[in-house]
């Protein structure tokens, strides 16, 4: 079955929530963001922000893992019943990426995947080319990152 299939052109699809604690902020700025109002609570206050926030890069990478474990488990469903899974193959990449609001120690992050289009890959006969739109909001229902991405797909 074809991804679009799946999760129709235009349908939102939630697919997960993840806490973001100052604990899991810090480690990750330290590691990848080293900037003081990601890793430092005191330090974080003096600046734009006005508080520990994660690194942008952080919400980015927390929807790629709630993303794995969705299809991961949208895999498992449709083969419990009866489906063969969409064959997906890696990420050409994204675009528009915009980081809307600070995710700020506390907040609970919410994403959702939009497919917006799939079409046939002109260059390689018999994969498709998926873009879809993700959008994260926190837990006012704010919106605090959005972009375009694609995945490609065998058929």
């Amino acid at each position: 079955m074809r991804m679009i299939e799946v999760y129709p052109a235009g349908t939102a699809v939630v697919i997960g929530s993840k806490l973001f604690t100052a604990e899991d902020i810090i480690r990750f700025a330290q590691q990848f963001d080293p900037q003081p109002f990601h890793t430092d609570a005191e330090a974080a206050k003096q600046y734009v922000f006005g508080g520990l926030c994660a690194s942008g890069w952080h919400t980015c990478a927390q929807w790629m893992r709630i993303f794995v474990d969705f299809l991961t488990a949208e895999a498992e469903r449709l083969t419990t019943d009866g489906i063969i899974p969409p064959k997906l193959g890696p990420s050409p990449g994204f675009r528009e990426l915009s980081w809307l609001k600070p995710v700020y120690a506390g907040d609970t992050v919410t994403y959702s995947v939009t497919m917006l289009e799939s079409r046939p890959l002109a260059s390689r006969p018999g994969w498709l080319i998926n873009t879809n739109r993700t959008e994260a909001v926190n837990q006012h229902g704010e919106p605090v990152l959005r972009f375009i991405g694609s995945v490609l797909e065998f058929e």
